[in-house]
C-alpha cells in the first residue's frame, strides 16, 4: 500500500493519454448539426453604438443569424457582474457595473463584444463578421492607470459618482503609523509597479453551446475551472433554474485564474445554440485572446518605510492603485483585495495604514492571474525592504532575518486579518540560502567579471493563502467493487487523479488502480467550487479525508451485519474489516459488493449501494510560505539578463504527492519569471489601442530562458486542517518576480542603478545602464 500512499512521488495517472495525444479538449468535440460563431469586436476604447446593420452579413453564404445588443435587451438575457462587492464585508460601497453578452449602446475597450455572427463553417462566419456595418461615436478615453486616478480624467461609467473609482479598501492605524514615522531613524520610500500580464494559457477559451428543445434544457461544453460557477451564471444570463444547465469541462489546456468563471461568449454559444435548435462552437484566436481575456497583475504602489537604527521595521505606509480596467466582474475583487491584504507578509509589522483605489479604464476587464494578488503585494514588500537594506546599509537577508515573524510569535493575526498558524520563516530563509551556496558567491561572481558580465543575487520570503470556500467530495462504490471518486474540485494540471486516489488509497485500501476520478461534469458531480486559489488540497483533500472517514463508518456497519458481529467490536485495517480478537475478516470491496445485491438482508437493512459525503470549509485557511534565491548574470553591452541559478524552499504543510508538488512549484517560478523579465500588455495611452496583441509582442518564457529550478519542501504541519496540508499551486509564481528584480539589482549596483520596473527587458535594462553611465553612476528608471 505504501508505494501508492500519500507521500509517494507517484508518476501522474492521467499524463499517458495526454503524452499519446488522447486528451479530450472543448476544441475535440465536434456534435452533429455543429455550426460555428464568430464575434464581432469594437475598434474603439470608448464609443456610442449609433447603428447596427447586420443586413449584408446576414445574406452572406452559409450564415443562419446574426446576434446584437438590441436583440440580447428584447429577450432580456441578464449580465455578468461581479461575485464580490467591497459593501459584502463592511468596506466602502463600490461602483457595480454590469457587463451585457453584447452591447447595445456603448463600447468601453478594444475588443468589447458587439455582435455574434453564426455560419455553416467557421471561414465563413469570419467572412460574414466583415460585413457587420457598425457606427460608432467616439468618445474620449482613458488608458493609463496613473491618468484614470486624476480629477478631471475621462469617465468610463458615467454613473460612478467618484470619477473612476471603483471600489476603496484601506487596513491599519493613520495616527499611530504618523506617530511611528515620525520617531524613526531611518525613512524609505520607493515607487513600485506591477506589469499588466495577459494570461495566455496554452488553450484558448473554447466553447460549444448545444440546445435540447424537448426538455428546455441547455448543454455548455466550456474549458472551465469551475464548472457549477459556469452553471450558476448561465442560469441567471437565461433566467432558467439550474437543473436545466448542465456545464461539462473536459480536458483543459491551463487556467491560471483565467478560466474560473464563464465570459459573455459563453453565453453566446447557449443563445445561438436555442435560437437555432443546432450545437454552436466558438473558439477563439489567440489575438482574441489578447483583447478579450481578462488580465492580470497591473498596480502601482507608492510605498513608505520606517525603521530604528537596527533596521527593525516600525510601521509601513503604502497608497495602492488597482487597475480594473472597463468592467467591475467576476472575481476581481479578490485581486484587489489581496494585493493590500498580504503587503506586511512574513514580517512582523503591527504598525500601518494602507490604502487602495480600484479604478476603472478603457481597457479589457481585470480578473484572478495565478495568485490573484499575493504576487503583486509581495513583489511590493520584498522590494521595498531591499531597497530599504540597501539605503541604511544593511545585508538585504539580515533585514529580513530582523524582521520575519519568529516563531514563538504563532500563531500571528496580521493587522489586514489573517492569522498565520505555523512557520519556521528565519529558518527557511537561511536553509534556502545554504543550499544556494551564497559563500560561493564572491567567486562565482569574479569569474562574471572576467568575462565581462555583471553578477547579482537575492534572496526573498514570501507568505500566502490556500484555500477559500468549501468543498464536498463523495465516494461512490460500484457493484464490482471498483470506487469512483466525485470531485468538486477541478484538475486543470495539477494531478487530481492521481493524488486524490493516493489519499483515498492509504485510507479506504482500496486498490489505486479500482480508483476512478470523476470531475468536470455537472450532472455527473452533485457540487463543487472548482480549483483556483491554492484550494484543492486543502479544501478537497480534507473534503475527501472526511468522506473516507464516513464511507468506512458506513461500511463497518454493513461489515457487522455480514459477520453476525456487533459494530463496535469492528475495527478497520488495511483495506479490511475485523472482529477483534478473531480471525473473521471481510474486506471493503467485498462488502461494497454485498451491498449491491438483489436481495438479502443487508440491502434491507442499508438499502442499496455504498456510498459516502465528505464536507470541509477552508476556515481559516493554510498559510504557504518560502524563501527564493536567485543569481543571474546581465551583459551590459545588450542587456540581455541570464538566470544561472535559482532555489526554492517552500513549506506546504504534509506533502501528498512530492514529484507533483515540484512540477507545480517550476511551473509557477516560470510564470513568475516570465513577468519579471519578458511579459507586458500593453496599450497606446491615447487611442486606447493594445500594442501587445500577437506572441510577435508579447514575450513569453521559454525553455532557453529558465534555469534549472532546484526545489526542496519543508513539511511544517499546518495545524488548522486534519491533513496538515498547506496550498502550492501558486507559490512559485508569487516568489519569483521580486527575487529575479532583485538580483538584478544586485548586478547593477556597482553602476549605481537601485530601481528597474518590470519587464526588465534587454533594451529596458541596457538603456538603463547607459543613463547610468551617462549621469556617472546613478539611475533610477520609472
Amino acid at each position: 500500500m505504501a508505494k501508492f500512499g500519500i507521500g509517494q512521488a507517484v508518476r501522474r495517472v492521467e499524463d499517458q493519454r495526454f503524452l499519446l495525444g488522447q486528451g479530450r479538449y472543448v476544441d475535440d468535440i465536434s456534435l452533429p448539426g455543429q455550426c460555428y460563431g464568430v464575434t464581432v469586436l469594437s475598434p474603439h476604447a470608448h464609443a456610442r453604438i449609433k447603428r447596427v446593420d447586420v443586413a449584408k452579413a446576414k445574406a452572406a453564404p452559409g450564415v443562419l443569424c446574426v446576434l446584437t445588443g438590441a436583440d440580447a435587451a428584447a429577450e432580456h438575457l441578464g449580465s455578468f457582474t461581479a461575485h464580490l462587492m467591497p459593501e459584502d464585508f463592511g468596506a466602502p460601497k463600490g461602483h457595480r457595473t454590469f457587463q451585457p453578452v453584447l452591447n447595445a449602446e456603448r463600447v468601453r475597450f478594444v475588443g468589447d463584444r458587439v455582435a455574434f455572427v453564426v455560419a455553416e463553417s467557421l471561414v465563413q462566419a469570419r467572412d460574414a463578421a466583415e460585413l457587420v456595418e457598425v457606427e460608432y461615436e467616439p468618445l474620449p478615453a482613458v488608458v493609463n492607470l496613473e491618468d484614470a486616478a486624476k480629477d478631471g480624467a475621462p469617465k468610463v461609467w458615467d454613473d460612478c459618482p467618484q470619477g473612476n473609482i471603483g471600489f476603496r479598501l484601506m487596513f491599519g492605524n493613520k495616527d499611530a503609523t504618523d506617530a511611528a514615522f515620525a520617531k524613526a531613524k531611518h525613512v524609505v520610500r520607493l515607487r513600485i509597479e506591477n506589469n499588466r500580464l495577459s494570461p495566455v494559457a496554452m488553450e484558448p477559451r473554447v466553447a460549444v453551446g448545444d440546445y435540447n428543445a424537448a426538455d428546455d434544457s441547455y448543454t455548455l461544453y466550456t474549458a472551465s475551472q469551475n464548472p457549477h460557477g459556469g452553471r450558476m451564471e448561465m442560469s441567471h444570463v437565461f433566467h432558467v433554474p439550474e437543473n436545466q444547465i448542465r456545464v461539462v469541462s473536459p480536458d483543459v489546456g491551463g487556467g491560471f485564474g483565467l478560466k474560473g468563471g464563464p465570459f459573455p461568449d459563453d453565453a453566446l454559444v447557449l443563445w445561438a445554440a436555442r435560437r437555432l435548435r443546432r450545437p454552436v462552437k466558438w473558439v477563439a484566436t489567440r489575438s482574441e485572446s489578447m483583447l478579450t481575456d481578462h488580465f492580470g497583475r497591473e498596480m502601482v504602489y507608492y510605498g513608505e518605510l520606517a525603521l530604528d537604527d537596527h533596521g527593525k521595521i516600525l510601521a509601513l505606509r503604502a497608497r495602492c492603485l488597482f487597475q480594473l480596467g472597463a468592467y467591475f466582474v467576476g472575481a476581481a475583487l479578490a485581486a484587489g483585495a489581496f494585493s493590500l491584504r498580504f503587503i506586511p507578509g512574513a514580517y512582523d509589522i503591527q504598525t500601518l495604514h494602507i490604502m487602495s483605489q480600484g479604478l476603472f479604464s478603457n481597457t479589457s476587464q481585470a480578473g484572478p492571474y495565478r495568485g490573484a494578488g499575493r504576487p503583486e503585494a509581495a513583489y511590493f514588500m520584498e522590494r521595498l525592504i531591499e531597497h530599504a537594506a540597501r539605503e541604511i546599509g544593511v545585508d538585504p537577508a539580515e533585514i529580513r532575518r530582523r524582521n520575519l515573524i519568529p516563531p514563538s510569535k504563532l500563531p500571528y493575526a496580521t493587522p489586514t486579518l489573517w492569522n498565520y498558524d505555523s512557520g519556521e520563516f528565519a529558518r527557511l530563509m537561511d536553509r534556502c540560502i545554504e543550499l544556494s551556496d551564497f559563500k560561493g558567491f564572491a567567486a562565482r561572481k569574479k569569474a562574471s567579471e572576467k568575462n565581462g558580465k555583471l553578477r547579482g543575487r537575492a534572496v526573498s520570503y514570501y507568505i500566502e493563502f490556500g484555500g477559500i470556500f468549501n468543498e464536498r467530495m463523495d465516494l461512490r462504490f460500484n457493484p464490482d467493487g471498483t470506487l469512483n471518486v466525485l470531485a468538486g474540485t477541478h484538475s486543470h494540471g495539477q494531478g487530481h487523479a492521481t493524488v486524490f486516489a493516493q489519499l483515498v488509497h492509504e485510507r479506504v485500501g482500496v486498490p489505486f488502480e479500482s480508483i476512478r476520478y470523476v470531475q468536470g461534469d455537472t450532472a455527473q458531480v452533485p457540487i463543487g467550487r472548482g480549483t483556483y486559489g491554492a484550494r484543492s488540497a486543502t479544501v478537497g483533500g480534507n473534503a475527501l479525508l472526511k468522506a473516507c472517514e464516513a464511507i468506512i463508518e458506513k461500511g463497518k456497519r454493513m461489515a457487522a451485519a455480514l459477520m453476525e458481529a456487533d459494530a463496535a467490536d469492528i475495527e478497520f485495517k488495511d483495506g479490511a474489516f475485523r472482529v477483534v480478537g478473531t480471525d473473521k475478516a471481510v474486506t471493503i470491496v467485498d462488502v461494497a459488493k454485498a451491498a449491491y445485491a438483489p436481495m438479502g438482508p443487508l440491502t434491507e437493512k442499508f438499502g442499496v449501494g455504498l456510498e459516502a459525503t465528505g464536507s470541509y470549509s477552508a476556515s481559516p485557511p493554510s498559510h504557504p510560505n518560502g524563501a527564493h534565491v536567485c543569481e543571474l548574470e546581465v551583459d551590459p553591452e545588450t542587456g540581455a539578463v541570464t538566470l544561472d541559478r535559482y532555489f526554492v524552499v517552500d513549506d506546504l504543510g504534509r506533502v501528498l504527492n512530492p514529484m507533483i508538488v515540484r512540477g507545480q512549484i517550476q511551473g509557477g517560478v516560470v510564470q513568475g519569471i516570465g513577468q519579471a523579465l519578458l511579459e507586458h500588455q500593453v496599450y497606446d495611452r491615447q487611442s486606447g489601442q493594445l500594442l501587445s496583441g500577437s506572441f510577435m509582442d508579447y514575450g513569453m518564457p521559454r525553455a532557453d530562458t529558465m534555469p534549472n529550478v532546484e526545489s526542496e519542501l519543508e513539511e511544517v504541519t499546518c495545524k488548522t486542517n486534519p491533513l496538515g496540508v498547506k496550498g502550492i499551486g501558486e507559490s512559485g509564481t508569487i516568489g519569483a518576480p521580486p527575487t529575479v528584480i532583485n538580483a538584478l539589482i544586485d548586478a547593477l549596483k556597482p553602476l549605481g542603478v537601485d530601481h528597474i520596473d518590470m519587464p526588465a527587458t534587454p533594451l529596458r535594462v541596457w538603456e538603463t545602464i547607459k543613463q547610468a553611465k551617462a549621469n556617472g553612476g546613478a539611475a533610477r528608471t520609472a
